[in-house]
């Protein structure tokens, strides 16, 4: 089933991200009493009377603008409305028609797209208020009386939404893309890559860090497969989360890491590894991510011979724990090595994907515990009796052993290692589970 695409769209601060997480029964879009907080689109899959919808949430729209950032929003927003089937156009009932409205209404009324005309706020149940029928002026039907605070008048907007949209086609098709996390600390060039990925610009770049807020995903098909990069909002440590915008971020980031198939980890060259990179890291994988470390702004280097094998122990020391993820140095800015990162996401989804047989895992066990006998404790030895997997993305693999409590650490980690050497399991995490009697121990 084809998805019917909605864009909200609007001046800046009338209510349209409230409205959107109303609508998508969701907290994707930041909201704040800040204009200009939602700065890229925001996407989120949602349903309504059977009818699969993409809901996209918009920056504020200034018409007439000098400032940088609000000419990118406007032409972020302009994106939204070319792709929609409906646009949402919000305004906001207690400031009345402004003429930032009107030029935007103009702008709508040149896309040639179904527009639904929505004023925001209408707080009171009952008679319309006298100022809600100025907004007739703009030349649109009927416009819908809507409170995004209570999720009045969200429903008929959906109703008549859905009523617009082009016959569905019936079709289901299903999607096979690998879903790529940009990861990172602010400014480290996660929107730059995209923007390179995919030709066009995709996500706002500024050099002001923290520009992109909010996580966007961007869907490409090229000669190595099919892909959907979802941009992150570069990540801070709590104790320098100073607002709640920053707090949301964080939040979608994780969320992302979470939808995603693969772990981009940006690193800013100039910068070098830090406890922030080490800390993003973490988080792709805790949540049993395969991973990238991509070294970005290689370009403004000055190099030797023995610059990348410095730079990649650096990155190993201070990432000793992911050591199976593989390193590229790139420029997004110039292209560098950018297509070789295809090669490296195809192959890390491949191998976070693959299964082992049970018969080929025990032959490797019985292969490991005759190289390295298990260890023992009071007199007392380990002994592991078989092995199975039991589950992918990340590999999942279940021991059963006589005593959990033999099962040191270091064996466990020479297992892995062996695992990974054998099944070539690059750039994913694995997972071991240790069982005993019925009871449970992971790492």
């Amino acid at each position: 089933m084809s998805k019917g695409i909605i864009a909200i769209v609007g001046r800046p601060n009338v209510g349209k991200s409230t409205f959107f997480n109303k609508i998508t029964g969701s907290r994707i879009s930041i909201v704040d009493d800040t204009p200009g907080v939602t700065r890229d689109r925001v996407y989120y899959e949602t349903e309504w009377n059977g009818r699969e919808l993409l809901v996209i949430d918009t920056g504020g729209i200034e018409p007439v603008t000098d400032n940088i950032l609000l000419k990118q929003m406007r032409a972020q927003a302009q994106i939204a409305i070319d792709i929609a089937d409906v646009i949402v156009f919000m305004c906001e009932l207690h400031t009345g028609v402004t003429a930032a409205d009107r030029d935007i209404a103009a702008m709508l009324k040149k896309s040639g797209k179904n527009i639904i005309l929505a004023v925001n706020k209408v707080d009171t149940i009952g008679e319309l208020p006298s100022e809600f029928y100025e907004f007739y002026e703009l030349g649109f039907d009927d416009p819908v009386a809507v409170s995004s605070l209570h999720g009045t008048g969200s429903g008929d907007i959906l109703d008549i939404a859905v009523s617009m949209l082009p016959e569905d086609d019936g079709e289901a098709v299903e999607d096979e893309s690998i879903g790529v996390a940009v990861i990172g600390k602010p400014n480290a060039g996660k929107s730059s890559l995209i923007n390179r990925i995919m030709g066009e610009e995709r996500v706002i770049v500024s050099d002001i860090p923290g520009t992109t807020r909010d996580a966007v995903d961007s869907r490409i098909e090229n000669e190595y497969g099919r892909y959907v990069f979802i941009d992150t909002a570069g990540i801070r440590r709590n104790a320098k989360m100073e607002d709640n915008i920053e707090k949301y971020s964080v939040i979608r980031a994780n969320m992302a890491i979470e939808r995603a198939d693969v772990c981009l980890i940006m690193i800013d060259a100039n910068e070098g590894i830090t406890s922030q990179d080490e800390h993003i890291a973490g988080l792709a994988h805790n949540a049993g991510k395969a991973s990238i470390i991509v070294v970005n702004k290689w370009d403004l280097i000055s190099k030797d011979n023995d610059t990348v094998n410095e730079f990649t122990k650096k990155i190993q020391t201070a990432l000793s724990y992911m050591t199976y993820a593989p390193i590229i140095f790139i420029s997004a800015k110039t292209g560098q090595r950018v297509d070789k990162l295809f090669e490296l996401i195809n192959n890390c989804y491949s191998k976070a994907s693959l299964r082992v047989t049970t018969g080929l895992l025990n032959d490797l066990l019985s292969d490991i515990t005759a190289r390295v006998q298990p260890p023992s404790n009071k007199g007392r030895r380990l002994k592991i009796y078989y092995m199975t997997q039991t589950g992918i993305r990340p590999p999942n693999f279940v021991l059963f052993c006589n005593s959990v409590e033999l099962f040191h650490f270091s064996y466990q980690r020479y297992i892995e290692n062996c695992i990974r050497k054998a099944f070539g399991y690059e750039g994913t995490p694995i997972k071991m589970v240790i069982k005993q009697r019925g009871e449970t121990s992971e790492i």
